[in-house]
């Protein structure tokens, strides 16, 4: 990647770190719970240009790509943030990549066998079949509300009619393009995620006495935050290579990457969760105490386009197919690029 690019996604993240420090928050996670829509949230980050920033300059957006995208939603998992921007850069992209200007507003994301996020205050809707994105216009399509019961997050169905406009994808995107782009969207939302749960555990255990001390100074509660955080780092770096190699291979080059992502980063949102809980007891369970609107988040993202076992048993497949002897070669050329056909 080059310096200018560098620079860019360094002032990108600045501005997305900062927008969801100052409006997102515990309240704002519940009000949308209880149903409301973000509009000053998304409008703030459409001001900024965010649902866009995958798209070219000459369609309207910033030219970042899937390693960007992937730092940007590792921010705003960290804020558990409430709204689908994630989802919407991921479809401006693909439209984008289809020759499609993506449309301002929020674009809804179908992924296969899913409900759309939000689907009910989406302008449009981009989805893919085989090497073909379409854009539906949202507007027409007869929504069949649901609610994702995990994270409490509006959720909708519908049957999509006639595209407003089809393009295909180039070669690198494959056949399972927003799939791909989900799997990694959800990884990098649970890595970014993670690290808020981490920070407010050790901080609990730093501050909540038993005995007269602290809980963080007990060598079993210690031995489980050493665990909690050696699979925060883990999901981080797996979410962050899988971007990498999407940004130099395209989404289905970078397949066994963006699989071993969603592993490491699923198992690692029970792990975590559970140590998270088990460090706070009750009160992380309580409506008034803030972990549990990141856990329950990261319980559901843990499902969403395929849990950790839907993904392990695809790297299996990949790796029977292609025999023993050339699993270890496999694994060491990915990042010169000479990936086996």
């Amino acid at each position: 990647m080059s310096d200018t690019n560098d620079d860019l996604r360094a002032i990108l993240l600045e501005q997305v770190e900062r927008l969801l420090a100052d409006r997102s928050g515990p309240d704002l996670l519940r009000a949308v719970e209880r149903g409301e829509w973000p509009e000053a949230l998304w409008a703030e980050a459409e001001a900024l240009g965010l649902p866009l920033a995958l798209a070219p300059e000459a369609m309207g957006g910033a030219g970042l790509g899937w390693e960007d995208a992937a730092a940007v939603w590792q921010v705003i998992g960290r804020h558990a943030a409430p709204l689908p921007l994630a989802e919407s850069m991921a479809a401006a992209a693909l439209l984008a990549a289809g020759g499609i200007a993506p449309p301002a507003g929020f674009i809804g994301l179908a992924l296969p066998g899913e409900p759309v996020t939000w689907g009910r205050r989406a302008q449009n809707v981009a989805a893919t079949a085989g090497d073909t994105v379409s854009l539906h216009a949202a507007g027409s399509l007869a929504w069949k509300q649901e609610r994702n019961l995990i994270a409490r997050v509006p959720a909708d169905r519908a049957a999509l009619d006639a595209p407003v406009a089809t393009g295909t994808l180039p070669p690198g995107f494959g056949n399972e393009a927003a799939l791909l782009a989900g799997a990694l969207l959800h990884a990098a939302l649970i890595a970014g995620a993670l690290e808020s749960v981490l920070a407010m555990t050790v901080e609990y255990a730093n501050t909540r006495k038993q005995f007269g001390r602290p809980i963080g100074g007990f060598q079993a509660v210690q031995q489980l935050l050493a665990q909690a955080a050696g699979e925060v780092a883990a999901a981080g770096v797996a979410a962050a290579n899988a971007g990498r190699a999407a940004a130099r291979r395209g989404l289905a080059g970078a397949a066994f990457e963006i699989a071993s992502a969603k592993v490491v980063a699923g198992e690692a949102a029970g792990r975590v969760a559970a140590i998270a809980h088990q460090v706070h007891a009750a009160i992380g369970f309580t409506d008034e105490h803030q972990l549990h609107l990141y856990t329950r988040r990261l319980w559901s993202w843990r499902d969403a386009c395929g849990a950790e076992r839907v993904w392990a048993r695809r790297i299996g497949h990949a790796a029977l197919a292609r025999g023993g002897a050339a699993l270890w070669p496999d694994l060491t050329a990915r990042e010169e690029g000479n990936i086996p056909a």
